[in-house]
């Protein structure tokens, strides 16, 4: 469908994808074209935090940049414009999960904190999460001072997600970054999808905030068990 990225790691049991320029985060648009109700599509409020919110009941908004449930029948959704979304899915214990993972996200380890809370409160095992990364800012277009690079340093380690500038410039790449921490929690790499597109290099079909120097729009990514 025009405007809609559905990686292909997924299977029949849920509805996953990222949205271009031409959706945006526009629901009335994205309803149009889906089997979800309006009422049905749950994007919290972010705010750059490690804050997991479970879905349990009720669709109010809520302060989070991970949202996970087991609940059919909704999208449940972040918003990005560089930052990195990421959708997971426990195709044993039926689970989906949405991340929002910009640099201190990344530095706060929310992608590793909902694969734990998918574990605690869900017994979902590593080896049966499926992970899709949808388009962010990625490799030199990206350039971050000390203190980005040693936030995400310090917890994911010296890795080649990274590489310097000068002496007070980097380029970091977010979406490697994720990539390692989603590893280290034992995910196989079989079960993860990366897009290789750019926000910051395609602004005609993402927004970017980097490029664009300012807010003035959003993608998002959704997942919705059928």
């Amino acid at each position: 469908m025009d405007g809609l990225i559905c990686p292909d790691i997924f299977n029949d049991q849920v509805k996953a994808f990222f949205t271009t320029k031409h959706l945006g985060v526009e629901i009335d648009k994205i309803t149009s074209i889906l089997s979800f109700k309006k009422e049905n599509i749950f994007l919290p409020v972010q705010k750059h935090t490690d804050e997991v919110l479970v879905l349990k009941n009720g669709l109010e908004p809520e302060i989070a940049d991970a949202v996970i449930t087991q609940r059919k029948g909704i999208l449940i959704g972040v918003q990005t414009a560089d930052c990195v979304p990421v959708l997971l899915f426990d195709r044993k214990r039926l689970v989906v999960g949405a991340v929002h993972a910009g640099w201190r996200g990344t530095a706060a380890q929310i992608v590793k904190k909902t694969i734990e809370s998918m574990n605690k409160l869900f017994n979902s095992f590593p080896e049966d999460i499926i992970i899709a990364i949808g388009p962010s800012i990625r490799w030199s277009c990206y350039e971050v001072g000390c203190e980005v690079k040693d936030a995400i340093c310090k917890v994911t380690g010296e890795k080649t997600y990274y590489w310097k500038k000068n002496e007070k410039k980097y380029y970091l790449d977010l979406t490697s970054a994720n990539m390692l921490q989603i590893s280290s929690m034992g995910i196989p790499e079989k079960n993860i999808w990366i897009s290789d597109e750019c926000t910051y290099c395609n602004p005609n079909k993402y927004y970017s905030y980097r490029y664009s120097k300012s807010y003035n729009g959003s993608q998002g990514g959704f997942i919705g068990i059928l």
